[in-house]
């Protein structure tokens, strides 16, 4: 069985070390007797030093504490490439996952499907464990063409990753349907389980049965601990991407003990 995985994305918060660090004890204590769920905190990169050194930071990928992520990364390993991050700098700073192609990013900052493509691969490479983020807007949504977009995206981010990259990573996949981020319209969770069986058919046609099986399709748009369980267990995703409501220790503890016993 795939281990439930809750996602915290801080995005562009909190405002100062001191607030980023309450936080980040403030969840690692509220979730310490959790050993059925893996969970991912994904600060801005200038808090990532510090919160490496916290108790409540694992040493490795095994569950129990607060996994590490970055919002981002650059394709390169090094070089003029003023204001950019490598995976290698986020892997020694403590790092295990990677969010790639959020859609905030996507639309203020013009991240291309070429741009992720190459961030993926990157991200593999140094065998980082990727989130991608796909979903489709609500103008493409009313058209019904929420498929298609999902389609595009998915093999656009995975054009000539080879299967051979996989084996050293867990690939994450996060549908995150655009209308419904930072807007209180969390889709249903019909939706969410149609876009999940959609998106694990599009993977065992790029890939194989074992990389579909295998791989963990997250829900992330305007989560709370009142939607958290239905999810996970009516749409039958295997975890969370949490924005806002992360940023609040107490609401995203409860949306970490909503996740199924496995």
């Amino acid at each position: 069985m795939i281990k439930p995985l809750i996602i915290a994305n801080w995005k562009l918060n909190p405002a100062s070390l001191k607030g980023a660090k309450l936080l980040f004890d403030s969840v690692g204590r509220g979730i310490k007797n959790v050993k059925h769920t893996e969970v991912v905190i994904c600060p801005p990169f200038v808090y990532l030093p510090v919160l490496n050194a916290s108790s409540f930071a694992p040493t490795s990928r095994s569950f129990g504490g607060l996994v590490l992520g970055s919002q981002d990364v650059f394709w390169e390993g090094k070089g003029a490439f003023t204001g950019e991050i490598s995976p290698l700098m986020l892997k020694d700073l403590g790092c295990q996952y990677v969010i790639i192609g959020h859609s905030e990013r996507r639309r203020h900052l013009k991240e291309t499907d070429e741009m992720i493509n190459k961030k993926i691969k990157a991200v593999l490479e140094a065998k980082l464990n990727p989130i991608l983020c796909i979903g489709e807007t609500e103008k493409e949504r009313n058209k019904g063409k929420t498929s298609v977009v999902l389609r595009k995206q998915l093999c656009s981010a995975l054009k000539n990753v080879p299967c051979s990259l996989f084996s050293a990573s867990y690939f994450v996949i996060a549908y995150e349907p655009i209308w419904a981020i930072g807007t209180g319209k969390a889709c249903l969770p019909e939706e969410g389980k149609k876009a999940n069986v959609f998106i694990r058919k599009v993977i065992l046609q790029i890939y194989n049965q074992k990389i579909a099986e295998n791989i963990r399709i997250l829900y992330g748009g305007s989560v709370n601990s009142q939607n958290a369980r239905a999810y996970l267990e009516e749409a039958g995703l295997n975890g969370l991407l949490v924005g806002g409501a992360s940023l609040n220790a107490k609401e995203f503890v409860e949306i970490v003990k909503a996740a199924p016993r496995l």
